[in-house]
């Protein structure tokens, strides 16, 4: 399966509540903070969601 690259690249300071809650949920905590994530459609909607902070990278 396919794997995604997520990279913190902005503050949530401001950021609505459920697009905090996204980001950590997410598992990130801070800002250049980088996850491996599995490409499902579920990360998919949640990264869709915080497009604005976060930098994705598609790793095969």
């Amino acid at each position: 399966m396919a794997k995604l690259k997520i990279k913190l690249i902005k503050s949530t300071i401001g950021s609505k509540k459920d697009q905090k809650a996204t980001v950590e949920a997410l598992g990130l905590r801070k800002i250049s903070q980088v996850v491996e994530k599995n490409d499902t459609p579920e990360i998919r909607g949640m990264v869709n969601k915080v497009s604005h902070l976060v930098e994705v990278e598609e790793v095969n």
